[in-house]
């Protein structure tokens, strides 16, 4: 299967190339708006060719902007609305910050042995030197190169690079390892393996300090203030890349503990927001959890690990005994954390519980497949 991840590289730009690309990008910010109002006033119009043929000459004319620039800004907001169209919106899209597409091969490459990047801007092509130590385990040959989208944040200017592999995904029988895990509150995750070895990845800590952002955010939305509202833009900045760097180091620390040709059985929890009553104080912790960006972490580095995910059904997998398979509510001690069979007298953490039945569905999975497979 093909793997797609986004390696995002810090451009050393000096004075003149930084105000090139503030003017590039600027630029773009003012075409990707007009081509999405000429797109907006036909109907959403979501064919590349067909928003080509009504905008290509302003954009080159009005924008000053390259031909392959033109092409990308309809590629985008094409693609934008032929998303809005599958989702059932009809709103006028807005890009409120500008951003560049650039295409490998036509309007950014890679020079003097691969330390600086060829960008087009609106004066021509720049050499941009760049932060190689991001790249580098990219440049082995395995990787084919993609989109790049140029960003600039607080000053500085990074390039976002698709990057792309053909990973083989691991088969049935060479799985060696089955992993079940739990996601919550108190622990992020808990993991157990075949060997009954288990990990727990703690989150009281984490919890506290995402309940001190919202002491610190509703301190400043009372003041009301110019000075407390970028105060607030950038707390909340930094809470998102403190999440942001959270879920990197769980997922990558799980993958470790599960290792090479293993099958890790996670919980599925799409829509669980939907379904899930949660006490007032708790909602916003709870509810601005980045779960998927976890699972989405996770789903890559399973794939280079040479390994596993799948996702199951995680409906009472906290209150069914493992011994026994006694299911019941009362098994399960939410405030103390703890679950006991009623039946079988079986004592445990209700979150390993939880992760010890992921594990038996992954099983239970594992011995389907090798069932159906032919011999």
């Amino acid at each position: 299967m093909e793997l797609i991840i986004t390696a995002k590289v810090k451009l050393l730009t000096n004075k003149e190339q930084a105000q090139e690309l503030a003017d590039t990008l600027k630029a773009a910010g003012l075409a990707l708006n007009h081509a999405s109002k000429i797109a907006y006033g036909n109907n959403l119009l979501s064919s590349f060719k067909g928003l080509q043929r009504l905008v290509y000459t302003d954009l080159r004319s009005e924008y000053g902007l390259k031909s392959q620039m033109a092409c990308n800004i309809c590629s985008v907001v094409a693609g934008a609305y032929a998303s809005m169209k599958s989702n059932g919106e009809h709103t006028l899209a807005v890009y409120k910050h500008p951003k560049l597409q650039y295409s490998y091969g036509r309007d950014y490459t890679f020079v003097r042995g691969k330390t600086a990047v060829s960008l087009l801007s609106l004066n021509g092509r720049r050499k941009v030197p760049f932060v190689v130590t991001a790249m580098e385990k990219y440049f082995d040959g395995t990787w084919r190169f993609g989109t790049a989208t140029l960003v600039h944040k607080k000053g500085e200017f990074y390039l976002h690079i698709n990057v792309k592999r053909e990973i083989a995904e691991t088969e049935n029988g060479e799985i060696k390892n089955i992993v079940g895990v739990d996601t919550g509150m108190n622990f992020l995750t808990v993991a157990v393996d075949s060997k009954d070895r288990a990990k727990f990845f703690g989150g009281r800590q984490i919890k506290n300090k995402r309940a001190e952002f919202v002491r610190v955010r509703k301190s400043l939305q009372k003041r009301g203030t110019k000075r407390s509202k970028r105060r607030l833009q950038a707390l909340a900045g930094r809470e998102n890349r403190f999440m942001t760097d959270v879920n990197h180091c769980v997922s990558k620390a799980l993958v470790q503990f599960a290792g090479k040709n293993s099958l890790i059985a996670r919980e599925d929890l799409t829509g669980i927001n939907l379904s899930t009553v949660v006490r007032k104080r708790n909602r916003y912790i709870r509810f601005s959890w980045a779960f998927s960006q976890l699972y989405l972490f996770m789903e890559y580095k399973v794939l280079l690990a040479g390994a596993r995910v799948i996702p199951f059904d995680p409906r009472y997998s906290s209150q069914k005994c493992p011994k026994c398979g006694h299911t019941e509510r009362a098994n399960r001690d939410q405030k103390k954390h703890l679950f006991c069979c009623k039946r079988c007298g079986y004592s445990l953490n209700d979150d390993l519980i939880g992760a010890m039945n992921m594990r038996t569905a992954g099983i239970e999975y594992r011995c389907a497949k090798s069932a159906s497979d032919p011999a």
